[in-house]
């Protein structure tokens, strides 16, 4: 753990709720780091979905020209989770460009206040069919952002 402040939910800007699962617990007796980078996934992919990204509503894939690639995340953890907690995700703006998003996370604990677990997670938009070309962020996406995410 760093020597950084750890955050609160007034940090972020949007949440989705999930809870954990009897399977996402360890050995350890608490949730294992990777379903950390689940509740990341899911978070950004929900958000994506409000935003109309995938389609009206969907997960249509196939009607859109761009895709957000995942091409780096993070976590630094400040207090376990456990099944049966409540995890609430918040998200943040971190960083716009021109073909990317860094999504900044905090994970937390059923009701409290400072955040169990803080990440990031960055989209990089390619074409949908090559996959290797970047475009834009689309403007839809921008939209959203600014509307949803920024401070």
């Amino acid at each position: 753990m760093s020597g950084k402040m750890i955050g609160t939910r007034a940090d972020y800007r949007w949440f989705v709720t999930m809870d954990t699962r009897w399977m996402d617990n360890d050995v350890y007796r608490h949730v294992n780091n990777v379903q950390y980078y689940s509740f990341f996934d899911t978070a950004v992919a929900r958000f994506l979905l409000e935003a109309g990204m995938f389609g009206e509503g969907t997960l249509d894939l196939d009607s859109v020209p761009s895709v957000g690639l995942v091409v780096e995340t993070q976590c630094r953890y400040h207090a376990p989770l456990a099944f049966p907690d409540r995890v609430a995700v918040g998200l943040r703006l971190g960083r716009l460009g021109t073909s990317s998003v860094r999504y900044e996370i905090g994970v937390f604990r059923n009701e409290e206040d400072r955040a169990c677990a803080e990440g990031h997670f960055v989209h990089v938009y390619v074409d949908r069919r090559e996959q290797s070309r970047t475009v834009p962020v689309p403007g839809r996406l921008r939209e959203a952002l600014a509307r949803h995410l920024q401070g």
